[in-house]
Order: C-alpha cells, then structure tokens, then sequence
C-alpha cells in the first residue's frame, strides 16, 4: 500500500537517445519542413558519422546515470514489503506484455499485414454510427446492439453476405501476404493450419468435409470384402 510502480526510478537513456534529445530542436530548426521520421533519419546518420571522441561523451554520461540509478533502486526494493514487490512486479510484468503487444502490431502494420475480415454485425455497426444518436459511445454502442438484435433475418442477410465476401477476401489477401512473409524468413508470422482453418468461409469447409467423406466411401466401395 502507498507504493507503485510510478515511483519506481526511471532507467536512463541510452547514449544515443541522449544524443538526439540535445540536437533534436537543432536539427528541427534547420529542417522545420521535415516529417518526424525524416528528422529521426537525419538524426541517426549525425550519430553514426559522430567521431569516436564526441559519443564517448554520451556513453560517460550514460555510466553516471547508471550508477545513480543503481543505488536509487536499491533503495526502493529496500522499503517494499514481499506482498509489495510481488505486486510491482506483476504489474511490471503486464506492462511489458502491453509494450511487446504494442510493439508487434507496430509490425505487423508495417509488413502489410491485411485486416481481418468483418462480421456482419460490424459492417452494420460501420454504415450506422455517424446517425445514431447517444449521449456517448457507450450508449450509442447499445443502442445499435439492440437495433441489430431487432433485424429480421432477411433484413441481417446483405450485412451477412458481405461479411462472407469480406472472409474470402481476407483469406485471399492473407495466402499472398504469408507467401511473401516465407520469402522474407518471416515463418513465424505464418498462421498454423489449424487457424487457416478456422478462418476459412462456413460453405468452403462444409465442401471439404463433403468431399473428404465422399472420398472415404469411395475407398471403401473400392476395397475387396474379406472372404
């Protein structure tokens, strides 16, 4: 109780992060038409080209700091209870979960991966936001909800059929992205069969499971009875 994570002391920078916040507003001024990723990019090549001497500053900079935190940890570990540090450091764990959660969607966008497929439901939820009236997001999340429960199934049948349409669009769209991510050694990224599975259209896998039966009565009317 009375402590949290927020009083934990913060790790210093690296010897580069600390390079870019002293030149960061230099460089801002002398580029001020320039993206953020442009000014990063810039400010990475000034890093790399900086003589030997000048980033032995920085990483001197960076053991002091090192060492200062060292001891300021010490001295918070030393006031926590074990229920105190065993929640700490569960909540540092979720953190850490959150950032390489954060982290591998950051990825994920960058290597192009499609978006998943909608349901019919959100399709709706997409064409009648703007008008439905609520007082907040929450009500008028409701509110559609309970639109949507309302609909007949004749009336949920062209919101169905896209949602359908969009399934087999993003199982198109993610064979090629996978095919890609091979080529590239990204076999991490590839889904297992058991979620290609999972994904595939309701009337694709009923087909399947037909033939596949049909082929096992075949083989059996193929087999030779036993004498």
């Amino acid at each position: 109780r009375g402590i949290s994570s927020d009083q934990r002391p913060k790790r210093p920078l690296t010897a580069y992060l600390r390079f870019v916040m002293d030149n960061r507003p230099a460089f801002r001024e002398k580029n001020p038409g320039a993206s953020n990723l442009e000014l990063i990019k810039k400010l990475a090549g000034a890093w790399k080209a900086l003589p030997a001497s000048q980033k032995q500053v920085y990483e001197e900079a960076k053991k002091t700091d090192w060492k200062r935190y060292s001891e300021q940890m010490a001295a918070y570990k030393a006031q926590l209870t074990p229920a105190q540090a065993a929640a700490l450091k569960e909540e540092r764990r979720k953190q850490l979960a959150r950032r390489r959660s954060i982290r591998a969607k950051r990825e994920l966008n960058l290597l192009g991966k499609p978006k998943r497929a909608r349901s019919g439901f959100n399709i709706f939820l997409s064409e009648n936001y703007q008008e439905s009236e609520g007082v907040s997001p929450v009500a008028k999340m409701k509110k559609l909800f309970d639109k949507w429960q309302k609909l007949s199934a004749s009336q949920k049948q062209p919101y169905l059929q896209l949602a359908q349409d969009d399934k087999v669009r993003y199982e198109n769209e993610m064979k090629s992205w996978e095919a890609k991510m091979i080529e590239l050694g990204r076999e991490d990224l590839v889904r297992s069969k058991k979620q290609r599975l999972k994904t595939k259209a309701p009337g694709t896998a009923k087909q399947a499971e037909t033939a596949k039966a049909s082929s096992g009565r075949n083989k059996a009317k193929l087999k030779k009875p036993e004498e």
